[in-house]
């Protein structure tokens, strides 16, 4: 599985510089695949991508989604698609060769295992119904024509995304990076979201929370397009606000 870990290097105070320069300059640290340059005592603090490898996106999806690349693995995963269908010869939830090519059936148990559940999104609703601080992240499912080299196959095949917040932190003068493991703290201020797809040679910054709602407004003017909230057991659909629900 090939992997890359974007890291935090210092540089230019970001309270000192414009707004949209000093998010730039926030964003090519934290997506800058250079080793990074800190002083002792200076943790830097990276956002973990893995890229395609065969057919498990859903897999990278998972892992970049909670950003831990041990949090599952193909075994993992071919032992929920047993357990989800223990006397089928050929499995339904995953490719018969073997490479991975996982369910929404599969990224469901698997959430569920850590004590997270993926919420469908209608989307005959707005993006901004959903309460951004209430959420881990989403993931989207997408269409992923195949390719032959210079050829284009019509076989449509899906394929799995994560998008998730990462929380910009500022230790004079060494911006850094940390990451919420379910919803957002109460009062704490909104960070960046990015996508962490696992076709993206790194990972791409959609913006704050105005920009990820565009894009998931985009993303859902497609029919062939699903998106799935992220969220704790606890929270449930409870991640729309109160008078949007």
């Amino acid at each position: 599985m090939r992997e890359t870990r974007a890291d935090v290097t210092g540089g230019t105070s970001l309270e000192r510089a414009d707004s949209r320069s000093a998010l730039m300059k926030f964003v090519d640290r934290l997506v800058s695949r250079k080793k990074p340059m800190t002083p002792a005592g200076v943790v830097s603090a990276p956002v973990y991508h893995e890229r395609q490898l065969k057919e498990l996106c859903a897999l990278h999806a998972l892992n970049n989604l909670f950003q831990d690349g041990k949090a599952f693995n193909k075994h993992m995963l071919d032992q929920i698609c047993h357990s989800l269908s223990p006397d089928h010869l050929v499995n339904p939830h995953k490719s018969v060769l073997g490479l991975g090519n996982y369910d929404v059936n599969v990224i469901m148990a698997a959430l569920q295992s850590k004590g997270f559940e993926a919420i469908w999104f209608d989307k005959r609703k707005d993006p901004s119904t959903i309460d951004l601080g209430k959420i881990l992240g989403f993931i989207l499912n997408v269409p992923n024509e195949l390719k032959l080299a210079f050829l284009q196959f019509p076989l449509s095949r899906k394929h799995w995304v994560a998008v998730r917040e990462v929380r910009q932190l500022v230790t004079e003068p060494y911006p850094s990076c940390e990451f919420y493991p379910g919803s957002r703290p109460r009062g704490e201020p909104p960070g960046l979201f990015f996508n962490l797809d696992s076709k993206l040679d790194a990972p791409m910054c959609i913006g704050g929370e105005d920009d990820v709602i565009k894009f998931l407004r985009d993303q859902a003017k497609s029919k062939e397009r699903e998106i799935f909230i992220v969220v704790r057991q606890d929270v449930g659909k409870e991640c729309y606000k109160p008078q949007l629900r």
